[in-house]
């Protein structure tokens, strides 16, 4: 490898020009170190939620989001409708889409399913 030439603007190194073996080195250090210090950002964002694919699907299909997750987690509407303090019915009405569900109720639909009430939302 060549050594490294510098070129000086009023007696002060202003640029060094180096061999291209040593700048692709470098190059791709500096892109591992950036990917690095990406996924640790991410890692230490990571909440841990994630969508199995079988829900990601029937959501796209447009299935209703409550009785979805409700289903991916192997609950009855009776057991749901318990945990989340409604009536079966309303539960029933939210699930077809005749009744929209206030938000307090979402949130303890949500609570119940062990989701954000966000992947409940049409």
């Amino acid at each position: 490898m060549t050594t490294i030439q510098f070129i000086e603007r009023d007696g002060k190194r202003e640029f060094a020009v180096i061999p291209i073996e040593l700048y692709e080195r470098l190059s791709a250090a500096l892109e591992d170190a950036d990917d690095a210090a990406l996924f640790d950002a991410v890692r230490v964002s990571d909440d841990g939620f994630r969508i199995p694919a079988a829900v990601a699907h029937a959501l796209l299909d447009g299935d209703n989001p409550v009785k979805v997750w409700r289903e991916h987690r192997g609950l009855t509407q009776e057991v749901l409708a318990e945990k989340a303090a409604i009536s079966k019915a309303y539960l029933c009405q939210i699930e077809t889409g005749k009744r929209v569900g206030a938000l307090k109720t979402l949130k303890a639909i949500a609570e119940a399913l062990a989701v954000k009430v966000d992947e409940l939302y049409v």
